[in-house]
C-alpha cells in the first residue's frame, strides 16, 4: 500500500473545486493513456482592480488515482485569485510540497495538473484571438509532442 499524507486523503476525499463549469473561458484537456488518468480543468478570468487578468474561478474533473485528484485539488487551490502571468510561471513542485509529498510514482500525477492549467491558459488565449506568449506557445507544443510520443508508444506496445 502506498502511504499517502494527510493533506493528499483530505484533498482526495473533500476535493476542492471539483465540477464542470459552465461557460469556461478556458479549458484545458491533458491525460496519460499509459496510466489511465484524465483531466479537465476549466478557467473563468476576470480583471481585478489594477486591470489585470486574473483567474477568478477554477474548477476540475479528474478521472485517474487518489493522487491525480488531490492534485488537481491543491493546484485549483493554489492559482485562483492569481494573474495570469502568475498562473504561467507557477512551479508544478508547489502541489507535491503543499500535499506534503506523492510517493514517487505518483509525481507525474501533479505533472499533469500543471499541465492542466497551462492548456486551459493556451485555450483562453487561443479563444480570444489574444497574443500568446512564446514561453506559453512552446510549453503548449511541447506537451502535444508528449502527448503525441505516448500514445505512439502506447500504439506499439498494444500490438506486440
Amino acid at each position: 500500500m502506498i502511504p499517502y499524507s494527510k493533506e493528499v486523503l483530505q484533498h482526495f476525499n473533500k476535493p476542492h473545486n471539483y465540477g464542470k463549469m459552465k461557460n469556461p473561458d478556458g479549458v484545458g484537456e491533458v491525460g496519460n493513456i499509459v496510466c489511465g488518468d484524465l483531466m479537465r480543468l476549466y478557467i473563468k478570468v476576470a480583471k481585478d482592480k489594477k486591470g489585470q487578468e486574473i483567474i477568478k474561478d477554477i474548477k476540475f474533473e479528474t478521472y485517474g488515482c487518489l493522487a491525480a485528484i488531490a492534485s488537481s485539488s491543491m493546484l485549483t487551490d493554489l492559482v485562483k485569485g492569481k494573474t495570469i502571468s502568475e498562473a504561467l510561471d507557477f512551479d508544478r513542485k508547489e502541489i507535491v510540497e503543499k500535499l506534503g509529498g506523492l510517493p514517487p510514482v505518483k509525481i507525474h500525477c501533479s505533472v499533469l495538473a500543471g499541465d492542466a492549467l497551462i492548456e486551459a491558459i493556451h485555450d483562453y488565449f487561443n479563444k480570444n484571438n489574444k497574443l500568446i506568449p512564446e514561453k506559453l506557445k512552446l510549453r503548449h507544443q511541447q506537451l502535444q509532442k508528449e502527448k503525441q510520443a505516448i500514445e505512439e508508444r502506447y500504439k506499439k506496445d498494444k500490438a506486440v
